[in-house]
Parts: C-alpha cells; structure tokens; sequence
C-alpha cells in the first residue's frame, strides 16, 4: 500500500468582512487543504484508515461505528484487541447518541474541557461496536481542539476512533514525520498539520461509577477537574512506581507497554547532585563497554553531563515544554541507535504526573533512586 503525506494548512487566509463559516468552517483554508481533507473524509466514509493531528499527538482514524474499520486500526499498529480506542467526536450532542445514563457531573467537565485534551468514560448504548471498545460496555469520548482534527470529523460525517498514529508501544507521533516512520505501508494517508501543542496524549477520567476517577494523566490535572466535579480519584493502576499485573485495560495506555523507545531507558530519582553524578557513572561505564549511550536532562541541567549523547527535554521550570518534548526525545535516541538511555525523573504533581507516567512505562518501570 502507497502512503501519502499531504500538508494541511489552516486558516491563513482573513475571512472576507461580513463572511460566514460553512458547515465545515475550512472555506478560508487554502484549496490544496481543502482537498486533502474531503480525501481523508471520503476515506473513513468508506471503512478504511487516515492519520491526523490532534493537539495532543497524532491520532489513527476509522470510522467509529465501522467494526471493521475498527479492526483495521488494530492490525495496522499491531494492538492487542483488549485495549480500547477513544471516540473522537466534533459537538456535544454526539455524546447522547453512544453513551447512555450519563451523569450531571460528566455533563459538566465535557461543557468545561472541551474541545480539549480530555476524554471520559461513559456506558456505551449498543450502536457502538465491541471491536471500537476493546470488548468493554463502556465507551471512552473525546472532542479535540485542534483545527484538521475537528474539520475532519466533520467533513466524513462519522464519529472517529482513533488511538496515537503509532506501532504499537512505540513512542507517539507528536509529528508527520513520526507516523510515517511507524505507518509507511501500512495506510493510505495521513494528514500533516505541523507539529502538535501539548506532545502527550489526552487525560483519561471514568465518569462511570460514584465518583470520577482518572485512569491516564494529563494535560487536564486532577485539580482542575475537582474545581468543577467535585472530589477525584486516581486509580493505584496508573497511580503506582511499579508495573502493573493481571489488570483489565480500562482505558487506553493501562495495560501494555508503551511509549518505549528501541533502547533501553532508565530513570534516576533523587537530589538533583547525586541524580547527574548517578547517571554520568553509569553512562561512563556503559561507554566503556563501547555500548551508544543517550542522556536526556533539562535545559537547567544539560551542561553538567560529561558522557553520551545529551539532549535536552526542556525546562524544568516548564512543564509544558517537559511534555512536548518526551516523544520528540525518544524517537530521536532511536535514530542515533542509542542502546542505553538514562534520564533524569521529574516532578509527581500536576502536568509531571504525567510525564512521570509516561517515562515509567517507556522505562518498563525502570527506576534507580539515589
């Protein structure tokens, strides 16, 4: 199968004065863009697979209520048919159409968060296939904010599942460029809308049972959710400094390995000194097997490493360019072919929660403290 990459652009032009967006809002978008888009929503009318931007990392679309088309995501990225994919959607009203007994407070953080990095968890009605929900009676909705994301469900007409444009547990894609290395071959498109914003995938919250209760970090934090519902719980599963075993995947990213670049990663924890002296060693000695070592620190902390090859995350004293940067870095110690990478740990609260929580599964839960 011929992959093509088409560059969309959005929004360049100025509206006319007194102009009315379309249905679809891309009339000022240019015609090149336009084009590429009506392709993409033809191709997920007919059952078959488009990658798109999100703002948070590229995502893998078929057409949501299309089992079959559901089932072409999974062997596309190799992904164990348990793990559910997440149902993309373009307006609030969609909602009622697959998810049934839903409660005030899912009500109010979806009228809040959204369009936005968040996705929640709700009873599915019977519309929605057992293939797209990874066998679960429960469905996982998102509505993203990113422009391409949201003008794509709209021209297809469709509801879109989509899980990360990845091979299954591989780093994301936060990039074109990134899911054409993974989905060369594999599918028929994908959109290329630039570089994502937030660079990790949306939070997860189960609005199922008495209470919300988060089964992925994110963007959206537990405190921002609690000033609009009330108290929230972290489930122990995605909460833990170790791996978990005999689970069921609840959510996308709960159960299987993920984010994992080729070489093996390794996070050290501890007091800022003693984590570089720490990995400085340990990358001395591996180097001294003749083994290609990567060292991933921040823009404060870069200088103080010696050995390997260094690459800066971003700046601790920015989370958010913490979070943009992880599956940069690691793709990118992929294709230096770096066998060892250690990497500093970062802060457990708010947006680090996280990233934390990315890293520990990218390392297997390797962890040293120091």
């Amino acid at each position: 199968m011929e992959t093509q990459c088409l560059k969309i652009e959005t929004g360049l032009l100025p509206k006319a004065e007194g102009s009315r967006e379309s249905e679809t809002g891309q009339e000022d978008w240019p015609a090149a863009s336009r084009e590429a888009l009506e392709l993409a929503g033809d191709l997920i009318r007919r059952g078959e697979l488009v990658a798109f931007p999100t703002e948070t990392v590229y995502g893998l679309g078929a057409d949501a209520l299309n089992e079959d088309a559901a089932a072409r995501i999974y062997a596309a990225k190799g992904r164990p048919s348990d793990n559910p994919l997440i149902v993309h959607i373009c307006r609030l009203d969609q909602v009622a159409e697959i998810a049934r007994d839903i409660p005030e407070e899912a009500w109010k953080i979806m009228e809040r968060f959204w369009p936005g990095p968040l996705t929640v968890i709700l009873k599915k009605k019977a519309i929605v296939p057992d293939g797209t929900t990874g066998g679960l009676k429960t469905v996982a909705i998102r509505m993203p904010s990113h422009p391409v994301a949201a003008a794509l469900i709209r021209v297809s007409g469709r509801m879109i599942a989509a899980p990360s444009a990845n091979r299954s547990g591989r780093p994301s894609p936060t990039s074109a460029a990134h899911v054409y290395e993974d989905m060369k071959g594999r599918i028929p498109l994908i959109l290329d809308g630039g570089p994502v914003q937030i660079g990790i995938e949306s939070t997860i919250v189960d609005m199922t049972g008495d209470r919300p209760v988060i089964l992925r970090p994110g963007f959206i934090t537990p405190e921002m959710l609690e000033k609009v519902a009330g108290p929230v719980t972290v489930d122990p599963a995605v909460a833990g400094r170790e791996k978990p075993v005999n689970m069921v995947a609840k959510a996308p990213g709960m159960k299987y390995r993920h984010y994992a670049p080729k070489g093996q990663l390794v996070l050290v924890e501890g007091a800022g000194p003693r984590v570089i002296a720490e990995i400085n060693r340990l990358a001395a000695d591996r180097e001294a097997e003749g083994l290609k070592v990567g060292i991933i620190a921040t823009d404060e902390t870069l200088d103080s490493y010696k050995k390997g090859i260094r690459r800066s995350i971003g700046r601790r004293s920015d989370p958010e360019t913490v979070a943009a940067g992880l599956y940069r870095i690691l793709r990118e110690f992929d294709d230096l072919a770096c066998q060892y990478i250690y990497s500093e740990s970062f802060f457990e609260e708010g947006l680090g929660d996280a990233v934390m929580n990315r890293m520990l599964k990218a390392a297997g839960y390797r962890l040293i403290e120091v």
